[in-house]
């Protein structure tokens, strides 16, 4: 059986584009740093997962390259009392491998778990009483 060249070709290069197109990624303070948005914000509980964006919650944060920080986050309802969580995010930010942390005298979740970078993300997760918050941050 007899192959025909003219249907490899395009296949190659699918697997070329869809593979091999991505170029490792070291993070720096200076290609981290940036403006992010909550592009997924969760609270698992019992088994339970709420999307909290879709609630109305939002996390907005700039990482400045001189290692402060600026943003807010907001959460319809979900203080104490039922309260609207509204907190500035003003702080500190450090970047030890691949793992930023915050240092923020508002007083949210964000401060207390280590964040994954990856290219244009954070992604962090930590479990407060029986509450496990998982959240990404998307470089805009």
């Amino acid at each position: 059986m007899r192959r025909s060249g003219s249907k490899l070709v395009p296949l190659i290069l699918f697997l070329t584009i869809s593979c091999g197109g991505d170029e490792p990624f070291s993070p720096t303070v200076q290609n981290v740093a940036g403006s992010y948005q909550a592009s997924s914000l969760t609270g698992t509980q019992s088994g339970i997962t709420v999307n909290l964006l879709s609630l109305g919650a939002t996390v907005a944060i700039v990482l400045n390259e001189n290692g402060t920080t600026t943003g807010r986050v907001f959460a319809p309802g979900l203080d104490e009392g039922g309260q609207d969580l509204d907190v500035d995010l003003a702080g500190t930010w450090t970047l030890e491998g691949e793992t930023v942390t915050f240092n923020q005298t508002g007083d949210t979740f964000i401060r207390d778990i280590p964040f994954t970078v990856g290219r244009n993300r954070l992604q962090g997760e930590g479990t407060f009483n029986t509450i496990t918050v998982r959240l990404t941050l998307t470089k805009e």
